[in-house]
């Protein structure tokens, strides 16, 4: 384990030269600080959308279209799909344009949501709707709670359940519990996207899997992987407690990548919390992350922690855990600790008992 570090992770900076551009795309947005959002969005629709579209045209053949195939699935899959997924996270949470240039929020569910394999609408249905809203507990359709954390079985279990059942589970629970629009909008955005996908493929199937369904696939895996990790270390006598439930990195390139993604915990304690303000939170609420033994990484990304946790390496684990507050005393207690919160957690019975919050 290590002591407190100096945080790394970014915040905002207020730019002392601003271009003409920047200040048009300024006057739609709803807050400065999103900017970036902006130039994201230039750099898909200049990137990944033209070739997508070599990819359909009849004259591009051989290995030029495997090659800009190659060059396709890596700038989709490793370039940004990290990036786009999470700017429409948070615009999820925040939209980006202001209300007289509403039409422009489509921009990222409807029209290059599909190229990364996410099917529109229901992403927001499923985070902003549903997860956000049962916070990983037993009306959680993507709960992690009953499942050993640290098994690749239960995980691929866990993840094919998703990837087979999870429209299905979402819209189901709209319907019956939470919201009858978000139930169509699931249903629809998922059905939209199949029979485009369905009529693309009698244009050009190849190109249709490049595009669409290998991003899909991807997407759908590494969603599942992203929530399995955040919500991996569980108290199981307090799960419905954020700060018990979730996990923050700080310290680690992936932040400054995907908007400062690794500060689960206050995201979800303050889920409309800008992204540049929770390196700040942390700082300031330190007592609260003692308090409750919260479990804070530094130097390690999602994916860090999802391979040493199927590699059960609770030692290097143990290497990169902040001790905030300094309530352990060595690294052998933070290995009992995590091991303690990943054992499967079952579900409370129905004539319930309350749940520290």
């Amino acid at each position: 384990m290590i002591a407190l570090p100096l945080n790394t992770d970014p915040g905002y900076i207020e730019p002392q030269v601003v271009g003409r551009m920047d200040r048009f795309f300024l006057r739609l947005i709803n807050d400065k600080r999103d900017l970036p959002f902006v130039h994201l969005i230039r750099k898909v629709s200049f990137s990944i959308v033209p070739l997508a579209v070599l990819l359909f045209l009849p004259f591009v053949t051989g290995w030029a279209w495997i090659a800009i195939a190659a060059v396709y699935l890596f700038v989709n899959n490793v370039t940004y799909k990290g990036p786009f997924g999470l700017m429409l996270h948070c615009s999820s949470h925040r939209p980006l344009f202001r209300t007289q240039y509403g039409a422009l929020n489509y921009l990222i569910p409807w029209v290059l949501a599909p190229f990364f394999g996410q099917s529109p609408e229901t992403y927001f249905a499923h985070h902003i709707g549903m997860h956000h809203v049962e916070n990983n507990m037993e009306e959680d359709e993507s709960s992690t709670m009953p499942y050993q954390r640290d098994s690749g079985a239960h995980f691929t279990r866990y993840f094919l359940t998703f990837l087979f059942t999870g429209i299905y589970t979402l819209a189901v629970y709209h319907f019956t519990k939470r919201s009858k629009k978000l139930g169509w909008r699931t249903v629809r955005g998922e059905m939209l996207f199949i029979a485009f996908c369905t009529a693309l493929c009698f244009v050009n199937w190849q190109a249709t899997l490049v595009v669409f369904i290998l991003p899909f696939l991807a997407f759908r895996l590494v969603a599942m992987a992203g929530n399995w990790v955040q919500h991996t270390f569980i108290c199981p006598e307090q799960p419905a407690n954020d700060y018990r439930n979730s996990i923050t990195c700080i310290n680690v390139k992936f932040n400054h990548k995907c908007w400062n993604d690794g500060y689960h915990i206050s995201h979800h304690i303050n889920p409309t919390l800008h992204w540049t303000e929770h390196p700040t939170y942390f700082r300031e609420h330190l007592d609260e992350f003692a308090q409750n033994r919260s479990v804070v990484f530094a130097g390690l990304n999602f994916l860090d922690i999802f391979i040493l946790l199927m590699r059960k390496r609770y030692d290097t684990l143990a290497d990169h855990f902040v001790n905030v507050g300094g309530v352990f005393k060595d690294d052998a207690e933070v290995i009992a600790h995590l091991r303690h919160r990943m054992a499967p957690v079952p579900f409370p019975k129905a004539e319930g008992v309350a749940l520290a919050a």
